[in-house]
């Protein structure tokens, strides 16, 4: 079943997170096996407390066990250090069988 990790992230150095986190998180995203769905700033909030004007990321996995990897990695631990200081997020996964009309 296929999982999904949802990022609402307030971007406060988009330069820095342009050119250093955001690559490099999108090669591992690929390495792990994942892919991304949707990749963009200006979230109008409805409801919640998320950042008015986010930035949204979602990518689809396989399953969780393969974004939990993903998330877990030495790897990751690595390049989200490159995010520290240019973005504050919100990040969660969830497990869900397609929705068919």
């Amino acid at each position: 079943m296929s999982a999904y990790m949802i990022v609402h992230a307030k971007i406060t150095d988009r330069d820095k997170f342009i050119s250093g986190y955001a690559p490099a998180a999108s090669k591992l995203v690929e390495k792990f096996g994942g892919h991304y769905v949707l990749r963009a700033p200006g979230s109008t909030v409805l409801e919640g407390d998320i950042e008015e004007g986010a930035s949204v990321v979602i990518s689809e996995w396989p399953d969780k066990e393969t974004a939990l990897s993903f998330w877990n990695s030495p790897e990751y631990a690595e390049v989200k250090k490159l995010r520290e200081g240019c973005a504050i997020c919100h990040v969660t996964v969830i497990e869900a069988p397609q929705i068919n009309g």
